[in-house]
């Protein structure tokens, strides 16, 4: 297969799920854990999570962060409304806050749930982030 991204990653095993040398874009991390379960995200800002709330934590299964995310919401909202600051409610706080962060907390549940950086290149991004800590 013909590496689209130009990062020198050419994998001409004729295997097609064979995930090892997957060509990944630059700002993107695999993580493995001991069964071999292998999990791929983006570092950095999380811009479905700006647009579409907590919905992405719940497509990944991320089911802590997702009720994390919703709980907060509502407190933001509940707050809001208690101290009459529905001005507050017509502008998404909560997402562009979880927006920068969601990433990382996804990646650092992912670490201690066993999961860790599957080649040198995702360990060198996730450090360089500061989400992981170098074990």
């Amino acid at each position: 297969m013909q590496n689209p991204l130009g990062n020198n990653n050419n994998n001409n095993n004729q295997n097609p799920f064979n995930l090892n040398n997957l060509p990944l874009p630059p700002n993107y991390a695999k993580v493995v854990n001991d069964q071999g379960d292998i999990r791929i995200a983006k570092v950095g800002f999380s811009w479905t999570t700006l647009w579409f709330g907590p919905l992405p934590a719940l497509f990944r299964a991320d089911y802590y962060n997702f009720i994390l995310m919703i709980v907060l919401t509502l407190d933001y909202g509940l707050v809001a409304l208690f101290f009459g600051l529905t001005s507050l409610l017509q502008f998404p706080w909560p997402s562009i806050f979880f927006s920068f962060f969601y990433n990382m907390m996804y990646f650092r549940h992912l670490f201690k749930k066993g999961y860790r950086p599957a080649d040198q290149r995702s360990r060198e991004l996730l450090t360089r982030s500061r989400y992981w800590k170098g074990n």
